[in-house]
């Protein structure tokens, strides 16, 4: 017998429904999975903003001067907060204040702290009271010894460069420093033959100071330590990559600072001294000669080559004892990531340009070809 068709009719309408039915199931867990996936979202953006808003360091009272010049944008202030290790996320920072009203910053130097919350450093940069002007300046460059570090502090800021050159030889003080850096002091500073143990690690930067009253070497030292330890403690994984101790590659940092003028030439120079450390040859870098001479000339002659000391890299292989300067973040950084070459020579001709060999007759080549050499 066939069905008729009020049966069929009936069919139709039953399928109809039960795939009606099976889309609505559908549709519904689609949005059932779209809300829940929204909500972890949103809760995963309130958590990050949440601690993104709390201080970076709760037990870090160390403060910091700010400077907010006239003018300055909430981007180039969030931006300074961030590379300075006082808030986490400038992005977050510039929504807060945008969204907050409260982006009409005052110009002029903040005393602030890691121990501080977002909140808390608005509330400052906003204080018509918390501003001021800082009473002396100090600029360390790149590439500065603690005996040129002590003459510019004598200079810009009236420090006492014997006292600021005895304390740096004070095991005491140093030991006591090490205590409370221990992330990026070690040992390895007090070995004997290290002219000043704190050598590479006062950071090249420019120090402000609110009043007279924290012009001690003590407040000065710590500050460059700080801004050191800020720099160097984001690096400490790449250096255990590359079997270096926080010592080796502050020194090794220093060397590439010496030899180098830009971001290019650092690198490549920093993969020569990977080749021949790797091949067991001598560094034979200038820079260490002069250091060990405790001289700044502009040239090496071949009787300074002689002279007999741990940071004499023609005289003694692998890394000198300790660093010879401090260094810029660029140096640090072309450590952690040199670039890849079979070069095994370099030298600057007389023109400034860095010229690179793979072997000596070739470099023996370029020297005469591009540098006056004096005996």
């Amino acid at each position: 017998m066939t069905a008729s068709n009020d049966d069929l009719y009936q069919q139709n309408q039953d399928r109809r429904m039960e795939e009606a039915s099976v889309v609505r199931k559908i549709v519904l867990m689609t949005i059932s999975v779209i809300i829940v996936l929204l909500l972890i979202g949103a809760l995963g953006t309130f958590i990050y903003v949440n601690a993104s808003m709390k201080a970076v360091d709760s037990d870090n009272d160390t403060t910091q001067v700010v400077e907010v010049p006239m003018g300055s944008t909430a981007s180039s202030i969030a931006a300074s907060l961030e590379d300075q290790g006082l808030i986490k996320n400038a992005f977050i920072f510039r929504l807060y204040v945008k969204f907050s009203g409260e982006a009409n910053f005052r110009a002029g130097n903040f005393e602030l702290s890691p121990s501080m919350s977002m909140q808390q450093i608005v509330d400052k940069l906003n204080d018509p009271e918390a501003g001021s002007t800082p009473s002396a300046s100090a600029a360390v460059p790149e590439g500065s010894d603690i005996e040129e570090i002590s003459s510019i502090l004598s200079e810009t800021l009236g420090i006492n460069q014997q006292d600021f050159l005895d304390k740096m030889k004070d095991e005491a003080y140093i030991r006591q420093l090490i205590s409370e850096y221990p992330g990026i002091l070690t040992d390895d500073i007090l070995q004997e033959d290290i002219r000043y143990p704190l050598e590479g690690y006062l950071f090249a930067a420019t120090y402000s100071f609110l009043s007279d009253d924290s012009l001690s070497i003590d407040n000065i030292v710590h500050m460059m330590l700080d801004k050191s330890q800020q720099i160097i403690t984001p690096y400490l994984d790449d250096f255990k990559q590359r079997d270096l101790t926080i010592h080796e590659a502050v020194t090794f940092a220093s060397l590439v600072e010496n030899e180098a003028r830009n971001k290019e030439e650092r690198n490549m120079i920093a993969g020569i001294f990977y080749n021949r450390l790797a091949d067991d040859m001598k560094l034979q870098t200038d820079p260490t000669v002069l250091y060990a001479l405790g001289e700044h000339k502009p040239r090496v002659y071949y009787k300074d080559l002689e002279v007999d000391s741990p940071y004499n890299t023609y005289r003694i292989k692998g890394l000198p004892v300790g660093p010879i300067s401090n260094f810029s973040e660029s140096s640090l950084q072309s450590v952690v990531n040199p670039k890849t070459s079979d070069y095994l020579y370099f030298l600057a001709g007389d023109n400034g340009q860095i010229y690179y060999a793979r072997t000596f007759d070739e470099h023996e080549e370029l020297i005469e070809k591009h540098m006056h050499v004096n005996e």
